[in-house]
């Protein structure tokens, strides 16, 4: 829809005359607009940036490849390189959406047996940690971290096991998403700072 001169669209779709726009609102209109044309224009630089990131690193894979005779990288691709003085650092990382399938449930089933069986108030810890880790957060969603954290704890009972081999099979790696992050340091001896480039984190 063209907006006819002289006049604005509302937040409702109807066409307002100019001259009928408070001042503050026109300000308000101005400055939105202002700031999302340049961010627009950010948001297209670091596209690019990133886009010429992954090239770069993959050209510079293939020279170190051609050199060796072997695949330059990391576990699934991941690598990291840095500066001569190190006090930069580039890595490439790739990231994994996961989600988990029927057996998630499988498992659960499993943990309640157990925690019914138990009796020892020791375990009572243990039982909070698992009840938190299927529950779904704020979005509706269950936490890939806490349900996989769960495989970390050493536990000798055989339902146990089966609980968290169920937990194994229920996996489902949904897609793979490549990221480009840049970290910096004044010193070696001081830890990596990630270089922002989201405004949340600038």
């Amino acid at each position: 829809m063209s907006i006819p001169e002289g006049y604005m669209q509302d937040a409702q779709g109807r066409l307002v005359p100019r001259e009928n726009v408070k001042p503050q609102d026109l300000l308000e209109d101005e400055l939105v607009r202002s700031l999302h044309a340049k961010a627009g224009l950010i948001a297209q630089d670091l596209a690019s940036f990133k886009k010429e990131g992954f090239s770069e690193v993959a050209a510079l894979q293939e020279i170190l490849h051609e050199q060796y005779q072997a695949r330059v990288g990391g576990a699934k691709g991941n690598i990291t390189l840095s500066s001569y003085d190190g006090h930069l650092r580039v890595s490439v990382c790739m990231g994994e959406n996961i989600s988990f399938g029927p057996e998630l449930q499988v498992a659960k089933s499993l943990l309640d047996e157990l925690f019914e069986r138990w009796t020892d108030g020791a375990n009572a810890n243990l039982k909070t940690i698992v009840m938190e880790a299927f529950d779904v957060g704020k979005e509706g969603k269950l936490s890939a971290t806490k349900i996989l954290g769960l495989r970390r704890h050493n536990v000798s009972d055989p339902e146990w096991k089966r609980a968290m081999d169920a937990i194994a099979d229920s996996i489902r790696i949904d897609s793979t998403k490549a990221y480009l992050r840049l970290h910096v340091r004044e010193t070696p001896a001081q830890q990596w700072q990630i270089l922002p480039l989201d405004l949340a984190k600038a």
